[in-house]
């Protein structure tokens, strides 16, 4: 696609943007490379990655600025991450709370950015259920979690049950269930019911159901550290709305956590650039991101926020080591 010469530019041009936040001309870009080439040979080079959507020239300046496909061809082909530059930091063992809220900070911190941790998920186990009739067919389903949260749910029933019947069902799970995941008690439920009376059966149903969807509700949490550090970035300066959209992003988590668990599901450093797909669909705002363990089990995501000029080399090394000292304090918290 690409020769070694165009290549040599383009990571010379986004490094120097980079660094400066200016468009790179080709004075400044034929110094930059080391490259001896005449200033026509370099815009003869530069207009062929500007057809090639790479790069664009801002209708201010005759210099060119990386687009997200650019950013993408030099954070895949291009990068190189020295290990080992951060220094020492470190993460008790704590509780997982207060490590996830620690771990954002870190992560805010030493980016200068905005530090996101997904916290682990909640256990999907029950210590024990009751359920209240509130009136024909609708009932109050009251969930007990190992570690004493209380969930409540209405949930709609197709038949009315009474009293007896809600305390027989109820009963049944908290002696056969307690202690089990909810996935344990679908699959023992769906080998189990033709024993049991059809009503009571359905009921039991319809209470893991809507134990499973409390879980869902409530199963990732985000914390959220250093969001007026945007305030800061250079990019957002000339244009308000550019940061008001990145303050929504914090707004509606829901986003940001469908956002890094996309990465829970593969390994290592990932990053996603805002403006090449509706994953990131923020232009301005890029994400490096890493999947974080507990006893060698992905348990939640963590990443820095940022503007789509960021040093995309010093974020991997800082998401990295955070991710593995999260992961050394939850597996050795007790």
């Amino acid at each position: 696609m690409l020769d070694d010469r165009a290549k040599l530019l383009l990571k010379a041009l986004v490094e120097r943007y980079i660094a400066d936040g200016q468009p790179v001309g080709s004075r400044t870009l034929s110094k930059a490379s080391g490259l001896d080439l005449s200033p026509a040979t370099i815009r003869n080079v530069m207009s062929d990655l500007e057809e090639l959507g790479l790069i664009a020239s801002p209708h201010t300046s005759a210099g060119r600025i990386p687009t997200a496909r650019g950013y993408r061809l030099f954070v895949d082909t291009m990068l190189t991450v020295q290990r080992g530059q951060l220094g020492a930091h470190s993460l008790a063992p704590d509780q997982p709370q207060k490590v996830m809220s620690n771990a954002a900070n870190l992560l805010s911190s030493l980016s200068q950015f905005v530090g996101v941790v997904i916290a682990p998920r909640r256990t999907s186990v029950f210590r024990h259920i009751e359920f209240l009739r509130l009136s024909d067919r609708r009932l109050l389903v009251i969930i007990v979690s190992p570690e004493g949260d209380v969930q409540n749910r209405v949930i709609f029933t197709e038949a009315d049950y009474t009293h007896q019947q809600l305390v027989e069902a109820a009963n049944f799970l908290n002696a056969n269930y307690v202690g089990l995941a909810i996935e344990q008690v679908r699959e023992r439920l769906k080998n189990e019911v033709d024993t049991l009376r059809t009503e009571i059966a359905s009921l039991m149903n319809a209470a893991v159901a809507a134990n499973s969807d409390v879980l869902t509700d409530a199963k990732d949490e985000v914390i959220i550290s250093g969001e007026r550090n945007l305030l800061s970035v250079s990019d957002f300066a000339h244009d308000m709305s550019h940061l008001r959209r990145a303050f929504e992003l914090f707004e509606q988590k829901a986003q940001l956590m469908r956002l890094l668990d996309v990465t829970g599901q593969a390994e290592g450093i990932r990053i996603f650039i805002g403006g090449e797909s509706q994953v990131v669909p923020f232009e301005d705002l890029s994400i490096v991101s890493a999947p974080y363990e507990v006893d060698g089990q992905v348990v939640g995501t963590l990443g820095v926020v940022g503007p789509t000029r960021m040093a995309y080399d010093r974020m991997i090394q800082i998401v990295d080591i955070t991710s593995k000292l999260v992961s050394n304090a939850l597996s050795h918290h007790k």
